[in-house]
């Protein structure tokens, strides 16, 4: 059986997800695509493998709805079922952005963003982190946002509130799971050049968002992979409940 380490990644079929799990698998973990629809996470994998067949046996595609802390749980069974040992890694990844203005927020949509993004991160951070410390060692890395420091630009005050409670959920858990070898860090982009972004805001919009960037450009969701992947690496153990920004000079600390 393969020793290669193993990650689990939410969100994974689409966007940045994608690119997250792609950067892994080419620098030899084993990963799990996870996805609310089991349809899409089979799809990701599927083309994952005909783009590079000789990795088929190194992803693993699983439905988990990041709102229910069971799913969190059965895919941690999955994975161990699948490849007999507890992940070494996870990439909370899953979130839901709504553009909605301010002030017309419902409550329902407020409490839903803050759910599929906020709980979500606590609920994977107490599942995997707790078979992490078991287990002696670990890596979580939480998908924050340059919107969760600044407030947001393009995005709604939801997917803002829920990204900075992600930074603040990433330091408690750090705090929690450091003594027991597992490390919790936060990575928080800015706008990237995703299809994701360019369908939630108009081409004038965005063009005027980039032109307030210092680099004068969007992120590239590629380096963002390889600064996750550096952050799981075993190497890492001395980075621990950091926020690591990628936002082109956006903001500045």
């Amino acid at each position: 059986m393969s020793t290669a380490p193993i990650a689990v990644i939410t969100g994974a079929a689409a966007g940045l997800g994608r690119v997250i799990a792609t950067e892994l698998l080419a620098q030899g973990w084993r990963v799990a695509l996870t996805d609310r629809s089991p349809a899409l996470a089979a799809e990701a994998v599927a083309a994952l493998c005909a783009e590079t067949p000789a990795h088929a046996d190194r992803l693993l595609p699983l439905a988990l709805d990041v709102l229910h802390k069971a799913d969190f749980e059965a895919a941690l069974a999955a994975v161990q079922a699948a490849w007999g040992a507890v992940p070494q890694a996870l990439v909370n990844n899953a979130a839901l952005t709504l553009p909605t203005k301010v002030m017309d927020i419902a409550p329902e949509e407020f409490s839903r963003v803050l759910d599929v993004n906020l709980r979500g991160c606590l609920l994977g951070c107490q599942v995997f982190g707790a078979a992490m410390a078991a287990a002696g060692s670990g890596r979580i890395v939480n998908l924050a946002s340059l919107a969760g420091q600044n407030g947001g630009t393009a995005s709604g005050a939801h997917y803002a509130s829920s990204k900075a409670g992600i930074l603040a959920l990433t330091k408690i858990f750090a705090r929690e799971l450091g003594p027991r070898g597992v490390t919790v860090n936060a990575v928080a982009p800015g706008p990237m050049d995703l299809p994701s972004v360019h369908a939630m805001v108009p081409a004038e919009r965005l063009a005027q968002i980039v032109q307030t960037i210092p680099v004068q450009r969007l992120g590239d969701p590629r380096f963002v992979a390889r600064m996750v992947a550096l952050l799981l690496d075993a190497g890492a153990g001395f980075v621990t409940g950091a926020a690591w920004d990628v936002n082109g000079g956006l903001y500045m600390r």
